[in-house]
């Protein structure tokens, strides 16, 4: 393929190739997050986009050791049709921590729970809202050690009564497909991690060790990178190439032997027996028109190009 040289610079193609390297980047990061974790040190910044809902079919919440933390999150399911239960693995809050659960997209009214030392997740068990938002409310004070926080696994299920097209889990409520075989207990009874055909390893999953859409967006980066430099490399050669290869009649005079000897039969309009013993280049001539003449100068000289002034012995 014959690349069109437009002066300093990649390809024309090579954009093209970092947009597709860019697109399989993209496409393997959204297919691979089944689960979207999220720690409350950084969910509680104060920022616009922290007062944004939240739509998410599955999340893990993590706490460990907050201080002087007041701040409000909302959660929301991608449709109308869910609703979400909250499941503790951990819960150890410190006695003037608060953690309230509020059902709806706002933290005003009564709470559904208020959590705090007093709690755990054996007593807490799993909590349903009726709606399709959840809010949570996190109070703490400055003062808690390492083991205070909690890790809390947020779920947007479907109830039996609608039809399911995801996957089913033992309590016949639905959760998205996505969310199976994650490692996190999203159906509360284990029913979405237990082995079965869907969370049978694949074999043709992995390659060297790396999920093959991964494997795959790692060789094709290799491949557009080695183009990129074997592209650089020919257009530096050619570069090159193109100095060192002038016609002769283009050379500059200053490249040839200064005291170059040639036969006077040689020059046009000298006949004698004599040789030329030194020549002086006096001053370029156009390059334009008809300045060849039939009998040039050895070693490169050209009278089209130069006009010397010669002695000769």
């Amino acid at each position: 393929m014959a690349l069109v040289s437009r002066g300093p610079g990649p390809p024309v193609w090579a954009p093209l190739g970092i947009n597709l390297l860019l697109l399989l980047l993209v496409v393997g990061t959204v297919t691979s997050e089944k689960n979207k974790y999220y720690h409350m040190s950084s969910l509680c910044k104060n920022h616009f986009l922290a007062l944004l809902y939240r739509k998410i079919d599955g999340a893990v919440l993590q706490s460990q050791n907050e201080r002087n933390l007041d701040c409000v999150i909302t959660f929301q399911t991608h449709s109308i049709l869910q609703r979400f239960m909250l499941r503790f693995d951990l819960l150890q809050l410190d006695c003037n921590d608060h953690l309230f659960i509020y059902d709806g997209a706002h933290a005003v009214g009564s709470y559904k729970s208020d959590l705090s030392c007093r709690n755990t997740k054996q007593t807490v068990g799993a909590i349903y809202t009726r709606t399709n938002f959840v809010t949570l409310k996190y109070v703490t004070d400055g003062w808690g050690t390492e083991s205070n926080g909690f890790k809390l696994v947020i779920t947007a299920f479907k109830d039996k009564k609608h039809a399911c097209e995801d996957f089913r889990c033992d309590r016949e409520f639905c959760i998205h497909t996505d969310l199976v075989c994650d490692e996190v207990n999203h159906c509360g009874d284990g029913s979405d991690e237990l082995s079965s055909a869907v969370c049978t390893p694949n074999e043709l999953g992995t390659v060297f060790g790396m999920n093959s859409l991964v494997f795959v967006v790692v060789i094709v980066s290799s491949f557009l990178i080695l183009c990129a430099g074997a592209v650089a490399l020919a257009v530096c050669l050619c570069r090159r190439g193109g100095h060192h290869a002038r016609p002769p009649h283009l050379q500059s005079a200053q490249q040839q032997p200064p005291n170059a000897s040639f036969p006077l039969q040689q020059m046009y309009g000298f006949n004698g027996a004599g040789t030329l013993t030194s020549c002086t280049v006096v001053k370029p001539l156009p390059a334009s028109g008809n300045w060849l003449h039939p009998a040039g100068l050895r070693l490169g000289y050209s009278a089209a190009r130069v006009r010397l002034y010669c002695q000769a012995k």
